[in-house]
């Protein structure tokens, strides 16, 4: 599980922004809390509202370049998800705020939270221009009170190793490969760094529905395993497919989908004869089971894109159900939608807001720390939606009226 993300000096983020997944001390929607084994409570959905251009988009790239920048040494060697990573260029360089003097050669600093089934780790990484100036991570047993050091780098002649690593020699180790990737080299034979590997490997997953057919190509997949739920999460979000299957040339990848129509079937092409909507629910669907089944954290930038509400609604909804989602996985998304911007479907602290001040700099808070007028938090009844288009939370997507359309009608 993700438990907090905390990213400082990236593209329009300037000062420290923190994306919290732990559970608020409210009464909202108790029932979707996912409660860990040491009794710990963490949020299921994260959705961050905004206007376009305020920097959502920005928050999902700062961990997904995060996590590349751990996992891209590694996967030149092995991991799961190989071609994932290794299609990012290398030149693809984390970059700070941009709009101030100070910022321009500061570093950018990241800060991770997060649990795998035994562990809670505490990562912390600082990089200027891509040079690790910073570096280190910590553990604790789920059920312990302390979190006990792994490693700590201050420069690359300064690297301290603690435990079972303490007697390992670090030999040609560059300033800007991350000693966590050198370590998952050089030592995932060692329990723990396989585990912080692993959740870095198959325990997010990143989705940005920016080239949909390469989605829907990459993503389905024509197991057992998967196939039969995702006919069914077809058939319950009433999408009239019987069947798909897949056809795969060396690296080109076609699919196909079956309609029964008056008792006969027929057989479309995915890209070329389905909608825009249904081309992105195959790319997304094996993500979401896959989240559903392995208990993965899902970052979705704009899941509401080419999606009916209703569409969204369910996908929501299993996140939500803990009959469904047993496996704490745990989804966050961008989303202009409102029809989901209420307290039915979320808590008051899974719904964020992000905007950009006069400064170009982005900030973001959850629902739960707004404050009225009279210094109270938004009342959980309240109409989020109506109260967001009004401007009362301060991310509306406004307009202003700057145009004069008179001078170019005359």
């Amino acid at each position: 599980m993700l438990c907090q993300f905390t990213v400082k000096n990236f593209q329009c983020i300037k000062e420290t922004l923190t994306l919290d997944m732990q559970a608020a001390n409210i009464t909202d929607n108790q029932q979707t809390i996912i409660e860990d084994i040491d009794g710990e409570e963490f949020l299921p959905l994260g959705v961050i509202y905004g206007p376009n251009g305020s920097g959502k988009s920005t928050v999902l790239l700062a961990l997904y370049k995060l996590a590349v920048k751990v996992m891209r040494p590694i996967c030149a060697v092995s991991c799961k998800r190989r071609e994932e990573c290794l299609r990012v260029s290398a030149s693809d360089s984390i970059e700070p705020f941009k709009f101030s003097k100070e910022t321009e050669n500061a570093p950018t600093e990241y800060e991770l939270f997060f649990r795998t089934d035994t562990n809670e780790y505490q990562y912390r990484i600082s990089m200027l221009k891509n040079k690790i100036v910073d570096e280190a991570l910590y553990k604790k047993a789920l059920k312990g009170k302390k979190y006990a050091t792994v490693f700590e780098r201050k420069s690359i002649n300064h690297i301290s190793l603690k435990g079972a690593l303490k007697n390992y020699n670090i030999e040609d180790i560059s300033d800007d490969l991350p000693l966590l990737s050198y370590l998952g080299i050089t030592r995932r034979g060692n329990h723990m760094i396989r585990d912080v590997i692993e959740w870095f490997d198959d325990r997010i997953h990143f989705l940005n529905y920016g080239d949909p057919e390469q989605d829907a190509h990459v993503a389905i997949d024509d197991s057992d395993l998967l196939k039969p739920l995702i006919l069914q999460m077809l058939k319950e979000m009433d999408i009239d497919i019987s069947d798909y299957r897949v056809e795969k040339k060396d690296k080109n990848i076609k699919i196909f989908t079956s309609h029964v129509v008056d008792g006969d079937e027929y057989e479309l092409n995915l890209v070329k004869d389905e909608s825009n909507g249904t081309i992105k629910v195959f790319g997304i669907l094996p993500y979401i089971a896959e989240s559903i089944m392995f208990g993965r954290t899902l970052i979705i930038d704009e899941l509401d894109a080419k999606l009916h509400p209703l569409l969204l609604n369910y996908i929501i909804g299993l996140f939500n159900d803990p009959n469904i989602n047993k496996k704490k996985s745990q989804l966050i998304f961008t989303s202009h939608d409102l029809t989901t911007m209420n307290s039915e479907t979320f808590r008051r602290d899974e719904i964020w807001f992000i905007a950009k001040g006069t400064n170009g700099a982005a900030k973001m808070y959850s629902l739960i720390e707004f404050k009225n007028d009279d210094g109270k938090t938004e009342r959980k009844d309240a109409r989020y939606d109506k109260r967001y288009l009004e401007g009362r939370y301060g991310a509306d997507p406004y307009f202003r009226r700057i145009i004069d359309w008179g001078e170019y009608n005359e």
